[in-house]
């Protein structure tokens, strides 16, 4: 009997070429209007004891190919905990084999966030006393959740998954939300006495949904919009920064991931041309005080100052920087996994972001000059 694999499901993402009792030829599906393609994400039923042999037949031709050396894919025999695979790229195909302990096997290019996660995070932290709002509507008409905590003069906006595919972007903003609610902690109590913190979570909703890479339903990278983003093509972006309109920034942190480098690093608006000595320095704080708070973080390896050409104006780190005189930072994660914290099992994971969430904290305290 074959196997049966599908990706009918939020977040889903697959083809299949062919499949057999053991083995599945298989394809990564394009962005939706847009030609971006690495995350994979699907259901393989039928694997009760059977040595699996799931090939992506298009991993030459995907967004990063350089990606895949050192890669390992994720794997779960319930979609709840994750481990890694073993994985091997050559010939430009990504080959992952595993032996499930059951009939059912997930397999995704990280582990996944879905929606579900997201309204749990955004039930558990309006119980605890965070503030909920819309800001807008996706170009599917889904809605662009904010939580508001805080009622300090400061205004500090953490936003994550402008790119769908990023999930780790979700992970950590469990983990920062975690400690922004934990009235005992000295950072959280100091942050949220000096700074109204504005975290959008899930900004490029119907990516997400779609199971995009990077683009959201009309195909644009969101991440290339917010010097004058459209409302019609780009209603996420334009609903957020009408947002920070209405009350400022003073520290924008947009987090990622990267699917290049072994390694958590920062990409700063410091390197901005029209940068002043003021944003300089916040970066320089932040920078300092996250490789003081993480033993992930690293400041030798990242992106040239030369990095998006042309389009980074348009990015959200040098473009809200510039618009507000803000502090703007990019934080990106890998999807390897990290020289600095390796972990043979997991790589870097779910709870790796998660806890670099709430050690990141400190760093937004450091910018703010603010004592625990």
């Amino acid at each position: 009997m074959s196997l049966v694999i599908d990706a009918d499901f939020h977040g889903g993402n697959i083809l299949v070429e062919a499949v057999g009792p053991d083995f599945a030829e298989l394809a990564i599906r394009p962005d939706s209007n847009g030609a971006w393609f690495q995350w994979f994400y699907f259901r393989v039923r039928g694997a009760r004891g059977r040595s699996l042999r799931l090939r992506i037949l298009n991993a030459s031709a995907s967004s990063y190919p350089e990606g895949w050396a050192g890669y390992r894919a994720c794997v779960s025999a319930d979609g709840e905990a994750w481990t890694r695979a073993d994985t091997a790229y050559a010939g430009g195909v990504l080959e992952i084999r595993h032996r499930p302990p059951g009939d059912e096997l997930w397999v995704a290019y990280f582990t996944p966030y879905d929606e579900r996660r997201h309204q749990t995070l955004r039930s558990r932290a309006t119980a605890a006393g965070a503030r909920a709002d819309v800001l807008g509507r996706s170009v599917d008409g889904r809605p662009i959740d904010r939580l508001t905590l805080g009622t300090g003069r400061r205004q500090v906006w953490l936003l994550g998954r402008q790119h769908s595919g990023e999930t780790m972007a979700s992970w950590w903003m469990e983990g920062a939300l975690g400690r922004l609610l934990d009235r005992a902690d000295p950072v959280a109590r100091a942050l949220l006495s000096a700074a109204t913190v504005h975290l959008v979570p899930l900004v490029n909703v119907d990516g997400v949904a779609r199971g995009n890479l990077r683009g959201n339903a009309a195909g644009l990278d969101l991440n290339r919009q917010w010097h004058e983003p459209d409302p019609a093509r780009a209603p996420e972006v334009a609903a957020i920064l009408a947002a920070m309109d209405a009350v400022g920034v003073d520290l924008s942190l947009d987090v990622h991931g990267d699917e290049t480098l072994p390694h958590v690093f920062l990409d700063g608006a410091d390197v901005d041309p029209l940068a002043t000595p003021s944003q300089i320095e916040g970066v320089a704080r932040f920078r300092s005080a996250l490789a003081a708070a993480s033993p992930a973080f690293q400041t030798k390896v990242g992106y040239p100052p030369t990095y998006a050409g042309d389009e980074a104006p348009g990015m959200c780190t040098r473009a809200v920087a510039r618009r507000f005189g803000a502090v703007g930072v990019t934080l990106e994660m890998p999807f390897k996994d990290s020289v600095e914290a390796p972990d043979a099992v997991a790589g870097w994971s779910a709870g790796a972001s998660r806890r670099l969430g709430g050690e990141t904290l400190a760093a937004v305290a450091a910018v703010l000059q603010l004592d625990a």
